[in-house]
């Protein structure tokens, strides 16, 4: 049995867009709970090394830009590569946010969505089903996708992307989790509001904090390091029947 301090033990597990914000949080987690990662990046080759650098050196960097269509296939071959042929857990992190009024000529508009669909969803798409033919050889793994808590409620005018991509990827976790179980596939959607990252810190500089507050009941974001140790609990193996579950995390913004 692991030890309760480290119950990943022995699993690798890759996390996409793990340089930075909630994805190096996620990292750090994993590793201090006995897993090893694989930390992914597009551009930011000096935050994946300095996070490799935080746990101790004890993981892999593994670099290839999600926003081209080979992309995900390359990460998954080259992680595979790097980890000796052995995958436990894919957490699908990586993501973008932009602004899209709907006033803006129609090239460009549908340029930001196929941009934003291509990096949220069908990149992780890819990654699923890389992971769940990997899975099935080996009896099981675990998917954790990153949502948010605009796939549920809806999203602002101006960034209609992110919330529809997040909303689709909902649905292909619950997807998964009720048509690959059986092979010991478990999936599972994370869905936080408000995370204080730099994502957030822009939007503070903006708007202001009070603005993104506003709607919180708890009366502040949360932090990377709430959703990381979310994230590693849904990958223990006692956590098992978590299958197909979408779990909130947003202070009470938004409840089913």
């Amino acid at each position: 049995m692991n030890d309760s301090k480290r119950p990943l033990d022995g699993q690798t597990v890759l996390v996409t867009g793990g340089s930075g914000g909630i994805g190096a949080a996620i990292v750090q987690q994993l590793a201090a709970e006995g897993a090893r990662p694989l930390i992914h990046y597009s551009r930011d080759a000096q935050g994946a090394q300095q996070v490799l650098q935080r746990i101790g050196g004890n993981g892999w960097i593994v670099q290839a830009d999600l926003c081209e269509d080979s992309g995900p296939e390359q990460l998954w071959r080259a992680a595979l590569e790097l980890s000796g042929g052995r995958i436990h857990g894919l957490i699908n992190n990586a993501g973008i946010r932009s602004e899209i009024p709907l006033d803006v000529p129609s090239a460009e508009w549908r340029a930001a969505w196929r941009r934003e669909f291509q990096v949220n969803f069908f990149a992780a798409a890819d990654l699923c089903r890389e992971a769940v033919a990997h899975f099935r050889s080996y009896g099981g793994g675990r998917i954790i996708n990153m949502a948010s808590r605009a796939a549920q409620r809806g999203y602002a005018v101006d960034a209609l992307p992110y919330g529809a991509s997040k909303a689709a990827l909902i649905n292909l976790t619950k997807s998964l989790a009720r048509s690959v179980a059986g092979e010991g596939v478990v999936a599972v959607a994370i869905a936080p509001g408000w995370v204080r990252t730099d994502m957030a810190e822009q939007f503070i500089a903006e708007h202001g904090e009070a603005a993104a507050v506003s709607d919180i009941p708890l009366g502040r974001m949360a932090s990377a390091a709430e959703i990381a140790e979310l994230v590693a609990f849904t990958l223990r193996p006692s956590q098992a029947s978590l299958n197909g579950a979408t779990l909130d995390v947003n202070g009470g913004s938004y409840i089913r």
